[in-house]
């Protein structure tokens, strides 16, 4: 049954999780405010998947027509060896276990502006400003925000990615919370100068990976990819300049286009490097205020299913605090049931989907051949991770 006094709610990040929770505590009747730091939503950005349950958490938002629309219509995925030769060639579906005409792989910046575009009238949207600090008490949440105002709210939710200052703010330290993978990557856009085509291109050696991916046709920018395997977190990873001499570095001496690559990402001006981790932790909420999205289970991108995992769980959230009165018991059953799809997903990186970057040659070889073998089959076996949760109905007002 829904409560229908009006409590406030701030939530911290505008890119996926937070505007989709907006959306649905905005129609169980809370009044809701959206703090972001950037200045304006995120355009942009590689592409992203949207798959199994939460294909149905964005049919029930109505936002399912829209996401059809924009989906990337990618023909094949073409592993290359070391020269640049062809080695397999494998429909996107093959190596994802998606289900063509079901999942959807759009721009991450074409999912985010949905997504505000669906809210921005309903909710209260607060750019270029941060929470500084928090003080719970036991009737509500009194928020400091960077630009000096003071507000307080009933409750107060982080929706602000794998790096969550939210989440710092209630559990300390990121380290506890991130398990390293063992690589770290870097994404940016560079001109397409090699004809490619709603395609994605794949360059591995030992260790080390570029991708080359056309989400449109030959005249339009292409998202270039670098990962290399780095068995222990760098250090000074937050500035641009280490970024670039740390990527650069991690391919010395290597063929192919990389050198034109590493001076492409010398140029962008959308340069984004980071680990690649997963946030795991033991609770995901404190007192009035909880985590969702990235900032409580980012699973990395070699599961493709973080965006999946924010809208599945911001539909969740917004149901258990639509359904329970009280924060705890609404906390205690948004994770109760989230929790099982979350390990379920994050379990994916162990069962082979980081083979897709081997660390010595015997395993790419393997991966080589097992690509080769994907290239014949038929159809994909879709993975049961996706659809791993059935969304509750609605609660009744």
């Amino acid at each position: 049954m829904m409560h229908h006094s009006k409590r406030t709610v701030l939530i911290s990040g505008a890119s996926i999780a937070g505007p989709a929770l907006a959306y649905w505590l905005h129609r169980y009747g809370f009044a809701v405010t959206v703090v972001e730091k950037a200045s304006a939503p995120r355009g942009g950005g590689y592409p992203i998947d949207v798959r199994g349950t939460a294909v149905e958490a964005a049919r029930r938002m109505g936002i399912l027509p829209r996401l059809q629309d924009a989906h990337v219509d990618t023909r094949r995925i073409t592993f290359l060896d070391p020269d640049g030769g062809e080695l397999a060639s494998v429909t996107p579906h093959a190596i994802a276990g998606s289900v063509e005409g079901r999942d959807l792989e759009i721009r991450r910046g074409d999912l985010t502006a949905i997504l505000y575009d669906t809210v921005r009238d309903d909710v209260d949207f607060r750019f270029d400003d941060s929470i500084d600090t928090l003080e719970q008490s036991g009737h509500g949440v009194d928020v400091t925000f960077r630009s000096g105002e003071q507000r307080a709210f009933d409750l107060v939710i982080g929706a602000d990615g794998m790096h969550s200052q939210t989440r710092r703010l209630l559990f300390g330290p990121d380290a506890p919370f991130h398990r390293h993978l063992g690589y770290c990557f870097a994404v940016f856009t560079m001109p397409n100068t090699f004809g490619l085509s709603r395609e994605l291109l794949m360059w591995n050696v030992p260790g080390k990976a570029a991708a080359l991916y056309a989400t449109g046709g030959k005249d339009d920018d292409l998202h270039a990819f670098l990962n290399f395997h780095v068995p222990e977190p760098p250090l000074d990873f937050r500035d641009r300049a280490s970024q670039v001499d740390l990527v650069a570095g991690a391919f010395t001496d290597t063929d192919w286009k990389i050198p034109a690559l590493i001076g492409a990402m010398r140029d962008a001006d959308d340069l984004f490097c980071d680990t690649v981790s997963q946030i795991r932790m033991p609770a995901w909420s404190s007192g009035r205020a909880a985590l969702v999205g990235d900032a409580a289970y980012a699973p990395s991108f070699l599961t493709g299913q973080g965006s999946s995992l924010a809208l599945v769980g911001a539909y969740m959230l917004a149901h258990a605090l639509a359904v329970h009165r009280d924060p705890e018991p609404a906390f205690t059953a948004y994770e109760q049931a989230v929790r099982p799809f979350v390990t379920e997903n994050q379990a994916l990186v162990d069962h082979g989907t980081a083979g897709l970057f081997p660390t010595t040659a015997r395993a790419l070889e393997e991966r080589n051949a097992r690509f080769r073998t994907l290239a014949a089959m038929p159809a994909p076996t879709p993975r049961p991770a996706y659809t791993a949760l059935t969304l509750p109905e609605p609660p009744t007002p």
